[in-house]
């Protein structure tokens, strides 16, 4: 319950922060380590996993992206289904920009099989090529969860469907830093992280008004 009081606080910190002028570049969240004139920011692990395509799934895949990840098993009764239909307005509204993807790891890789997840994607009526669905081995998910995303994945067989994990969407820049934790579940987050991409896409693209 501790790891679910971080995470709940960490969002509310981060939504505060993305209240902040438009003007104003998104902070760079995570560890920080100075050497002499240089700052070193956390940024998210190489990775190697799999899509609903059974296609390998690397940091390659995102280069020069902004994308979104979130955590979610497919068999979920209590918070996922209001992620996935706020993910949706994600995906629905960055459809046509090619700087943009999402990335959704399954916590349940035993259950969600490449297949399950491809018939999940074609049920949700969405493109690979934009919002990836991916697998692998279900400990180097909850380490890159943790280690990586600063969220949360965990088996807890007294949770609702045997598992515990966070609601957050995060939001990670195209140098592969986490610029945002948003609440998946409440479409008013989703609202700012919007917002927030938006900032970004301009962060990259100054001439661009």
């Amino acid at each position: 319950m501790k790891k679910i009081a971080y995470i709940l606080i960490t969002i509310s910190l981060i939504s505060a922060c993305s209240q902040q002028s438009n003007n104003q570049k998104l902070p760079i969240l995570g560890n920080k380590i100075y050497e002499k004139n240089d700052t070193i920011y956390h940024t998210v692990q190489d990775f190697q996993l799999v899509d609903q395509d059974s296609s390998m799934v690397t940091n390659e895949t995102f280069s020069d992206k902004i994308y979104v990840a979130d955590f979610f098993f497919t068999s979920c009764p209590t918070i996922c289904p209001k992620m996935k239909a706020q993910m949706l307005r994600v995906y629905e509204t960055y459809e046509n920009n090619d700087q943009v993807a999402i990335l959704s790891h399954t916590i349940d890789p035993t259950y969600d099989t490449v297949a399950l997840l491809k018939d999940f994607a074609d049920r949700l009526g969405v493109l690979s090529s934009k919002w990836k669905f991916v697998t692998g081995d279900q400990d180097y998910i909850y380490d890159l969860a943790e280690g990586s995303y600063m969220s949360i994945a965990d088996e807890d067989p007294d949770a609702p469907g045997g598992y515990i994990h966070s609601g957050a969407f995060l939001l990670v820049d195209k140098d592969r830093r986490i610029r945002g934790v948003y609440d998946g579940t409440v479409p008013e987050q989703v609202d700012v992280l919007m917002n927030d991409i938006d900032r970004l896409i301009k962060e990259y693209n100054p001439e661009k008004k």
